[in-house]
């Protein structure tokens, strides 16, 4: 069994997608073989083609990770969010490989999967902090909900057909207010995601700030705002208007009845990343977004 090797490394794996089923084997194989163990989800292992040697465990809980050094997750921006959950709740470092589209979570893609394990056997990598959100929802001065997300806490309109009416506060103070499709309330790690589709800007992720983005709001003063990152932004859903709803990351989700407020400030506890390359995140932002560079020359030597 797994749990008598001196390292262990926890495997998170998008069982639906056929590329996570062939890159799971090939991860499997490769840390076995350097007497690495595995330890992954009974849940998963049934779609999964792996050896007798890996370790099953049946609860998805943050103690599931205990004693693993690592944790490895293939798959789309949706399952690195859900391995980001898990890595959160445990301390444990997440190092993510990418099989969906842009990944901005992910180290490593699909071909460098022999990389990834020679990396991790030979302890290539370092750790990075990311910072979260800490999100808390009130409603007649009583909190009723609590969350968190790394990339975003998002107030969102419940239906189609009506807008969302909302106050927006910094540090305690009223700033403006409006109708609306929604407010992203963001990290710099999720300034490439929701944030930027709805306009707001890139932020390097070794900038501390918290983002502040409207949705299609119906105003003059609508622009995005980036604050610091002990700032605690606040967001009102005003009375006698239709609810709304509060998504964090995109997996978690809570109705906002009329006259509820959502306040979000900097998370206590961050996400762990693990990191295989010292590239620099333009470099990274160009090849996610395949962004036009040619003729650049440089700066003059």
């Amino acid at each position: 069994m797994t749990q008598n090797r001196a390292r262990t490394v926890f495997l998170l794996a998008h069982t639906g997608r056929p590329a996570a089923i062939r890159s799971a084997e090939l991860v499997v194989k490769g840390l076995l073989r350097a007497g690495i163990g595995v330890r992954v989800l009974e849940a998963e292992a049934r779609d999964l083609p792996l050896p007798g040697e890996v370790d099953l465990v049946g609860e998805a809980t943050p103690q599931c990770l205990d004693g693993c050094e690592l944790l490895i997750v293939l798959g789309g921006d949706g399952t690195l969010l859900r391995g980001a959950e898990f890595a959160r709740a445990s301390g444990v470092p997440m190092l993510g490989v990418n099989l969906g589209r842009v990944g901005f979570l992910a180290e490593a893609e699909r071909d460098d999967l022999d990389k990834v394990v020679d990396r991790v056997v030979n302890r290539a990598y370092e750790v990075e902090e990311r910072m979260t959100v800490d999100v808390v929802v009130h409603r007649n001065g009583d909190i009723v909900h609590t969350d968190w997300a790394l990339n975003e806490a998002a107030v969102q309109k419940a239906g189609a057909e009506k807008l969302l009416e909302v106050v927006l506060e910094i540090d305690g103070r009223p700033v403006t207010g409006f109708g609306c499709d929604g407010i992203v309330l963001s990290t710099p790690t999720g300034s490439t995601a929701y944030a930027f589709s709805a306009g707001g800007p890139v932020v390097w992720p070794e900038v501390e700030a918290l983002l502040m983005v409207p949705i299609s709001a119906h105003a003059l003063f609508a622009k995005p705002l980036v604050t610091s990152p002990d700032s605690v932004l606040a967001v009102e859903v005003l009375p006698h208007v239709p609810p709304g709803v509060l998504w964090c990351d995109g997996r978690r989700t809570v109705e906002l009845p009329p006259g509820a407020r959502v306040e979000v400030r900097r998370g206590a506890v961050p996400v762990r990343l693990a990191r295989l390359h010292h590239a620099s995140f333009t470099d990274r932002l160009v090849a996610k977004f395949a962004l036009p560079v040619s003729g650049w020359r440089g700066a003059p030597h």
